[in-house]
């Protein structure tokens, strides 16, 4: 059965902070890469703490925003460093930080949450999701490899993104190998026939193109993500019926994905041809936030 779709339009910390705590099984986070972009944002004060918090951001007054971290001195130390070590790095995660803490906060406890990047963040994210949420809920580094465009001579090409795996209770988290598609062995012949006929479990390195340009699938939308990449993630961390959050949804692949699969998903984007690109693509989907008068392009 076909689950549902919930579109929100608008800034996505907004609409996410609307949201009740401990409300979704798998939260997939695809976010724009550090392209320089300014943002504007309140002045910034980190307060050390040794405790937990539930609501890990709150507001000390209308100008200056408290941090929390969930790891007290280690998590203001590392966030201290890293700023030191490359202001740009500051500047990105003045505006994502906020939002990877509301996710946190909107995880379930057998919930798992899936933060997609490039090679330019990955390894700061790292660092600061263990000091912000502990390195015992870090599972696993996903490496999605592909080979398209152009390669430069004058290094290594890039061609893989990292998605970085965390669980909000390392004992008690939904993983479900036997519902994933697998995929051929990359020499079948050294296996017996019925393992090679079968396929076989995909490792943390998965090789999958990207959305082909001709494609079933392909909806013009500059980032979008291909399907097969997202239902391993849903197959694998959620369950029918189960609540789906991705709330930089762009082209809305984490949508049609999870309602395929009998999901419930909520997509979260403020940008007009994101909603119509989805609205287009899930015409079963409902949308809220969009005032009377706005039209989509």
């Amino acid at each position: 059965m076909r689950g549902s779709v919930e579109i929100h339009v608008g800034d996505n910390l907004e609409v996410i902070r609307t949201l009740p705590d401990a409300s979704f099984t798998l939260i997939y986070l695809d976010p724009p890469f550090n392209t320089g972009r300014p943002q504007e944002r309140a002045v910034e004060t980190a307060r050390s703490t040794a405790s937990l918090s539930h609501d890990p951001v709150s507001e000390a007054s209308a100008t200056t925003v408290v941090r929390r971290g969930f790891h007290g001195r280690e998590y203001e130390r590392i966030r201290g460093d890293l700023r030191a070590y490359d202001d740009r790095f500051d500047d990105y995660w003045g505006f994502l930080e906020p939002r990877l803490l509301e996710a946190w906060r909107l995880l379930a406890d057998d919930g798992t949450l899936y933060l997609h990047l490039d090679y330019r963040e990955a390894h700061y994210a790292k660092v600061l999701m263990d000091a912000l949420v502990g390195r015992d809920r870090f599972l696993n580094e996903l490496i999605w490899a592909y080979d398209y465009g152009a390669k430069t001579r004058k290094r290594w090409p890039t061609k893989h993104d990292t998605i970085l795996v965390y669980v909000k209770d390392p004992k008690a988290y939904w993983f479900d190998s036997e519902a994933v598609d697998r995929e051929p062995y990359m020499a079948p012949g050294l296996v017996t026939p019925e393992k090679a006929e079968r396929g076989k479990l995909p490792t943390d390195v998965w090789w999958h193109t990207i959305v082909p340009t001709t494609g079933r699938e392909k909806t013009g939308y500059p980032t979008q993500k291909p399907e097969g990449i997202l239902r391993r993630i849903v197959q694998a961390s959620s369950r029918p019926g189960d609540r789906v959050l991705d709330f930089f949804a762009g082209s809305g692949t984490t949508g049609a994905v999870a309602s395929a699969l009998g999901r419930n998903a909520v997509l979260v984007d403020h940008n007009p041809d994101a909603i119509a690109v989805m609205c287009e693509r899930m015409p079963h989907a409902g949308v809220f936030g969009m005032e009377p008068e706005q039209t989509l392009p």
